[in-house]
């Protein structure tokens, strides 16, 4: 299949990676051109990993072409990856820019993590053709994508997109409404106010609440999400049995939950206990992290 992924920072130079792993051909677009060198080392750089997790063509550049022309990248792509800066002004101009040379039965897929496909749309003769797939980061690795369509989407577009991206090894979800962040970054977000509000009402350090979660529920939630895990709580009386044992306690944590305002104050709080890393030390830890998930990833294939 021919991919085109237009924006090729980060996300993007990411998901070249899986497609080129996955055998599949296309352009990559950016603006700036010394992004072929990132994309071209990111795709070297990914390839025990990847081939770890059985893409058979991962570290592969055959068929992988940059340009700096978004037209030129589109024309003839099957699908569309768009990963541009999180600016709608930016992609409604690259959306005006590729449709008159898009494919007649082509698929935009943005992975847009803030704006809403309804935003999107706007800048679209034919709003029909455009789905959010939002992946989460780093998209060659973790399998989550989140799935978004509405009343303008094509028929069967969400169920084409669900199958596409399950053939690449993914986990695809459908979300079901537009909200702001989508499903997993909403609860992030949530996750992290509570962990400041804790850290700065002195239970814990940031760096002992790192701890609490990697090495507690964290593990668990590699495996199964919280209902499942809180229904195997509970065992044979399900997530009934669970609310009736430890609903109320639950309550009165939601009520006593924190709000934090990521001001002056809490960044320079932030800042005091999380110090910045050097460049070497943070590309050690990525790799770090990448050898962990793709252990994990193996292991939950058994």
């Amino acid at each position: 299949m021919n991919i085109a992924v237009l924006g090729s920072g980060t996300i993007g130079q990411s998901w070249c990676a899986l497609f080129l792993a996955a055998g599949h051909e296309g352009f990559a677009y950016d603006p700036n051109p010394n992004r072929e060198l990132e994309i071209r080392e990111f795709v070297t750089n990914s390839e025990v990993t990847l081939r770890a997790l059985g893409y058979q063509h991962a570290g592969s550049l055959t068929g992988f072409c940059f340009t700096t022309d978004a037209a030129k990248a589109v024309k003839g792509a099957q699908v569309i990856q768009e990963s541009a800066p999180e600016n709608l002004a930016l992609k409604q101009e690259l959306y005006r820019i590729i449709e008159s040379a898009l494919d007649p039965k082509s698929t935009i897929l943005s992975s847009t993590s803030g704006l809403t496909l309804d935003m999107l749309q706007i800048g679209f003769s034919d709003p029909s053709r455009i789905l959010i797939a939002h992946p989460f980061n780093p998209p060659h690795l973790i399998p989550l994508v989140e799935v978004l369509g509405n009343e303008l989407t094509a028929p069967d577009l969400i169920e084409w997109a669900l199958s596409f991206y399950e053939g690449l090894g993914k986990v695809p979800i459908e979300l079901k409404k537009s909200v702001p962040g989508h499903v997993a970054n909403r609860i992030q977000a949530v996750l992290w106010q509570e962990v400041l509000h804790l850290a700065k009402e002195g239970v814990a350090s940031l760096s002992d609440i790192d701890k609490a979660i990697a090495n507690g529920p964290g593990l668990r939630w590699a495996i199964y999400g919280p209902n499942q895990l809180f229904s195997l709580a509970a065992g044979a009386k399900g997530l009934e049995g669970f609310i009736d044992h430890l609903g109320p306690s639950f309550q009165g944590w939601w009520s006593a939950a924190g709000h934090v305002e990521l001001d002056f104050d809490t960044r320079q709080f932030i800042e005091g206990q999380y110090p910045r890393i050097d460049e070497n030390e943070c590309r050690a830890m990525k790799a770090h992290r990448d050898h962990l998930i793709c252990q994990i990833l193996n292991a939950k294939k058994l």
